[in-house]
Parts: C-alpha cells; structure tokens; sequence
C-alpha cells in the first residue's frame, strides 16, 4: 500500500532544503521563539554545562544480565543523549564557545561507543548474535538497530545538520566521523540486512519497533543524505516494512499495547508518513486512507478525563501522550477533536522519559496553543481489538475481550475499568520499571500482569493462563450491553466450562458472571479499587460509588502499597484489592452493582 505509491512517485525528489523539516543555526526562527520556550531551552543548556558526559561501562552494560537491571547503564546513557540535546539546542538559541565544545564533546563520546543501543537490547535475535545471558557485552562488527540505535542516530543526524557550518568551523573531522558512524552502523545494515525481526521479513508479528525504528531512520535520512537515489531505496524499503506493520494492526486502528505506546505505534507512524510527505515535496500522501485514520484517533477513543486514559497491558494510566503529536495527527486527518485532545495535553519541551530531538523541535517550533480538553466520547467500539467504553451520566466504564498473547500482555481477558466524575474508581494497576522479568519468561511472576490482579474471577485460586489461545469468544455488544464468554482464558486444570460475563451500562454499572464448571469449586472475584473501600449495608462504598453484591459472598480487602517508582507517578500512596468468595457450587451466577452517589 505505502511502498506501491512512493515507489510510482517518479518526479524529482524534494531539494535538501526543502526536505529538512526543522530550522538550523542561525536561522530567525529561534529568535523569534516564545519567551517561555526560550526561558526552557536555556535552562536546559545550562544544565547541560554543568554535567560532564558519564562512563559507560562494560559493567554496567552487563549489569542487566547480571542482576537484571536496566537501569544502571540506561541512566547515564540517556543522560548523554540528554546532554547533548540541550548543549545543541541552546547553541541554536545563543550560541556560546562552552556549549559548541559540549556538542563537539557529545558527539564524540557518543560516536565512541561499542554499541548505540541498550543493553537490555542486546540479545535481539539475529545472525551472529547468541542470546544475552550468554553475550553480554556487544560486538561491534555485528551492529543491531534496535530502537534507541535509531533514535540516536536520529539526534546525531539533526545536530550535524542545524550545525554542520559551525561544527566544521571546529574541524570537519567531526562531521565526517558522525556521517561514517551513520552509515556503518544504521544506513549500511538497514539497507542489506533481512534478519532483524522488526524488519517484518522474518516475523509477521511486528510490534511499536516498526515505526518508532523507521521514523527516526527516515529522520537521519531527511537530514543527512544528498543522494537521491539512495533516499528512494531508504525510504522505498523502510515503507515496505511499514506495509507489514500495518498488515497486523486491527481495521479499527486499536493499538493492543496499551495508550501509552501510541506515541510510537501511531505517533512513529505519523512521523513516517510526513516524512513521506516532505521528502516527496507533498506529493504523496496518506491521510485519507481509513485504517491511517483510525490509527490517529486511538488516543482520542482511549481518553477517559483529563490526564487519565486506559491503561490496559503495559500502560501507565496517567501515559505521557506527546500532544503536539496527537494535534498533528488530528490536523492530517481532519479530526478537530483529536486537534483539541493535543493542545489540551499540550508538548513539554524537555523531554520526560527517553530523549527524542525531532520530538523536541516538533514541541518547539509546531506546538498548539494549549484549549480545554474535548468532552469524552460517549461511546467507544473497536471489535477487533474487543475494547468497549461508554459513559453514562457520571460514570465511565470501559472493558476488554482480546488474548493473552497481545503485545504488552497482561493475563486480563475480561478485565474492565470504572470511573466517577472523570476519577478512578475500579482500576488497571497499570505498568512498573522494567526490569530483566519484564520481557522474559519470568514476566507472569510480577504482580501486576497476572489476572488475579486485575478485575477477574479465580477459579478454585487458578488464574488465567499467557498465550495467544487463552482468549474471549462470543464477544458481543449492543448499545447498554457487553457480553462476552471468558471461560477460554483459563487453563484446562481451572475446569471452567462456560463463564459468561455481561457488562450493563447506565445510571448504575453492573458486572454479571454466569460459570459453569466441571467439578465443585469456589469462585472469588477479585476488583482492585483505587478509593479505600469502606463495608456499608449491602456492600462497599468505594469513595462516592457504592458496591453492591450477594450477601452469601465472603469479603476480604488487602492494602497494596505503591512502591513502584513508575506506578507510584499514576496512584500514590496504596491501592487496594477486593475479594470476594462464593461457597463451592457447580453453576455459579453472581451479579456486582456499581452506583454513583449521583
């Protein structure tokens, strides 16, 4: 689809000016910045002279397949990055001889590293390469493009080219040797390799790794490369790879590994297709095609109320959502809502989490003026991807189906969230600091995948089960009413036959399980509320919603403090676990009223 249509664009590309999307140094466009951008950008230049470039070690490298941290050699690695941003960017702005040596001094350190990727990359299968706990250092020969790879060669690529003049000023040795580490380690491998399993030619089950790879190659690209002929390979290549992303996401645009990664699913995706449209001088494009459409508005379907979305798989339920990026995708797509949920989100400048630079220029240089957020959609269906949200009155409710094999997994075939007056009331614990579990064979012992933490039934104590086969059937929606038979997300020794579950939507929220198992066993629903829940007559008072369930249910709470360093930014302080027990029976049907005090 995308691949076919640049590749029947014969004219000639667009200049190498007009191609580069940002202003370089000395252009009028940094002066004529806003005083509060401005007052940003020299904050962070100051902050970049005062911190030297760490050590990166070869054991703090290998301190993740060590003890399974990742932190200890992503810390001071992105703080380079970081670093060299706001060195760059504040030259721009003002330039001063102590930020250029901290730019010269940046990129050389960076250009010097083995490997521009993490380390908890380093085992990404490919040819050459053994896994990481038997490799635990990298081989520069053998370079990988993993995401951050990229992403620093993206950066590379931008400095060199907003200072290519004043760097060369210094000596174009620099400049030469960040062209050649480009090529050899990003360009080169790009071009000439199939096997890295984001590529899609070995694997079809492609993930965020697609486009987040891809748009910041096809920004390397627009920045530094002069010959047209090997920009239409690049970019003709990449759009092939893009064409198997796309391939697997859902026709209803759902992105299955949670809202926060949106930013790299759909916003990568955004950022490769004005690629497109830049390097091709505007004249091919893709707003108009409907799954691109889609795709855009998942933020804009996700949003619950003010900064809180869903947070179903790996997501925070407070994700830092690029606004800029959502406004851009809303403004292609002529989606004025989604225009509106971007500005209200507005675009920091310095960055939070893993440095980008083109999303800082976007931030700098394209950000909207900041507006109320958009009313919550009333009603939300995305079937494919099985997640269903209403809102109703002053409650909001949203529930998935799906499988136990999505990207991101958490074990939560069934699981829903519920909201009063746009605050949390039900929860998803949502995401931790990853670690060397999280992607491992070991992921289904952290506390926060495993169903028996989210808002599901345990069958005689056993949990769902990970993998694609686990999943709902006989999913089903009407207008007030979710209906969907769970009973295929537990594992055979859980012996359930049927569990039919019904989410009812109105002035009340109600859940109903109808199970039926092979043996006599009990049933405890477990929910996790955000509010410490309070025993009243008839059930819970969990904050301003009331809890209403059997009396013949036995009713336990545990307090979970909030330790995690990335979920204690979404709910500080403790969340608290709900459980509550049937006696054994066969058939067992239970129904949970959720009722507002309002």
């Amino acid at each position: 689809m995308l691949a076919k249509a640049f590749d029947a664009f014969h004219a000639t590309l667009a200049s190498w000016k007009e191609r580069f999307p940002y202003p370089t140094c000395g252009d009028a466009a940094w002066e004529n910045l806003a005083p509060e951008r401005k007052h940003a950008l020299e904050k962070w230049a100051e902050e970049a002279l005062e911190t030297a470039y760490p050590m990166l070690t070869a054991t703090q490298f290998m301190a993740f397949v060590r003890d399974g941290s990742r932190k200890v050699y992503e810390d001071p690695y992105f703080l380079r990055r970081r670093t060299l941003i706001g060195a760059a960017l504040g030259y721009c702005l003002v330039p001063r001889p102590a930020l250029l040596d901290c730019v010269v001094d940046g990129l050389w350190c960076i250009c010097e590293e083995t490997f521009w990727g993490i380390s908890a990359h380093n085992g990404s299968s490919h040819a050459g390469q053994t896994p990481a706990e038997q490799r635990p250092l990298p081989e520069k020969k053998n370079p990988y493009i993993d995401l951050f790879a990229a992403q620093t060669a993206c950066t590379l690529a931008l400095v060199v080219r907003m200072m290519e003049k004043e760097l060369d000023n210094v000596t174009p040795v620099i400049r030469r040797r960040v062209l050649r580490e480009l090529d050899e380690r990003i360009f080169t491998p790009f071009l000439y390799r199939d096997d890295f399993h984001w590529m899609g030619m070995i694997r079809k089950d492609l993930n965020n790794w697609t486009p987040w790879i891809l748009s910041s190659i096809f920004m390397a690209a627009l920045a530094v490369i002069r010959d047209d002929t090997l920009l239409r390979q690049l970019f003709s290549r990449g759009l092939t790879m893009l064409d198997r992303y796309l391939e697997g996401i859902p026709e209803d645009g759902g992105c299955d590994e949670g809202t926060g990664y949106w930013n790299m699913a759909g916003g990568a995706l955004l950022d490769c297709l004005e690629a497109v449209e830049r390097v091709t001088g505007g004249c091919v494009t893709f707003w108009d095609q409907e799954k691109i459409r889609r795709i855009g508005a998942f933020p804009l379907h996700s949003h619950i109320a003010g900064p809180w979305y869903w947070n179903f798989a790996d997501c925070d339920a407070k994700p830092m959502m690029d606004g800029e990026r959502i406004y851009a995708y809303g403004r292609h797509t002529g989606n004025p809502a989604l225009c509106a949920l971007g500005a209200a989100m507005g675009a920091p400048i310095i960055p939070r989490d893993t440095p980008q630079m083109n999303r800082v220029l976007d931030a700098l240089f394209r950000a909207p003026a900041p507006c109320p957020y958009p009313e919550t959609e009333k009603q939300v269906s995305l079937p494919r991807l099985q997640v269903f949200a209403r809102q109703w009155g002053t409650l909001y409710a949203a529930c998935k189906g799906g499988h136990n094999g999505e990207n991101h997994n958490h074990n939560d075939v069934g699981t829903f969230l519920l909201f009063h007056r746009g605050e949390p009331v039900i929860v998803d614990a949502g995401n931790m600091v990853y670690t060397a579990k999280t992607f491992s064979q070991e992921r289904y012992t952290l506390w926060n995948t495993r169903s028996r933490n989210h808002n599901l039934p345990l069958i005689g104590g056993v949990e769902q089960a990970p993998g694609r086969e686990y999943a709902a059937r006989n999913v089903r929606e009407e207008k007030t009413q979710v209906a969907m038979d769970i009973a295929g997300a537990y594992p055979t020794e859980a012996g359930v036959r049927t569990l039919y579950r019904e989410f009812t939507f109105g002035p009340a929220f109600v859940l109903q399980d109808e199970i039926t198992l092979t043996e006599t066993r009990k049933v405890t629903w477990a929910f996790l509320s955000r509010p410490r829940p309070q025993l009243v007559k008839g059930g819970l008072l969990l904050g301003t919603v009331q809890m209403r369930y059997d009396e013949s249910l036995s009713c336990a709470m545990e307090e979970i403090p909030v330790t995690d360093a990335r979920m204690i930014q979404n709910f500080p302080g403790s969340l608290w676990r709900i459980t509550l027990t049937s006696p054994p029976a066969v058939n067992v049907k239970r129904a949970f009223r959720f009722v507002p005090d309002t």
